[in-house]
């Protein structure tokens, strides 16, 4: 008895191997955004971003101020529900009262409402817009 149920835990243990296979995702198949029209490519945006001259949400400064300023626009841009979801999670970067903005908007519109956002706000000394207006 005891041999009969080794040899059919062996079977059943060194066959899973075989029905189990390996699966892979495909590596070749490109990768498209939710409107399913053009490939995502953001390469370009990748390697702007890897230097000095761009900056990136690790540079925020850790200052009250700076991160009272970037809390407030933020605030104030998710409760603005006039703007698309991609304005909305537009990055807020701010260094020493400078407010840098940050990521795609659906319209120029958009671009300029989170501006306005940022300018109004209390302590930001200038504003550098950075947004990119998606293709339609």
């Amino acid at each position: 008895m005891f041999t009969r149920l080794l040899l059919v835990m062996f079977t059943i243990t060194g066959s899973l191997p075989l029905l189990t296979g390996t699966v892979q995702a495909g590596q070749e198949s490109p990768i498209y955004l939710a409107a399913g029209e053009s490939a995502l490519e953001n390469t370009e945006r990748n390697v702007r971003d890897r230097g000095d001259a761009t900056l990136t949400p690790e540079d925020q400064k850790e200052t009250k101020s700076d991160v009272r300023i970037t809390a407030k626009i933020r605030k104030a841009v998710v409760k603005n529900k006039s703007l698309s979801v991609n304005a909305q999670n537009a990055k807020i970067i701010t260094r020493n009262g400078i407010v840098w903005l940050r990521g795609p908007v659906e319209s120029e519109a958009e671009s300029m409402k989170l501006q306005q956002i940022a300018k109004k706000t209390r302590g930001v000394t200038d504003v550098i817009n950075q947004l990119e207006i998606k293709a339609p």
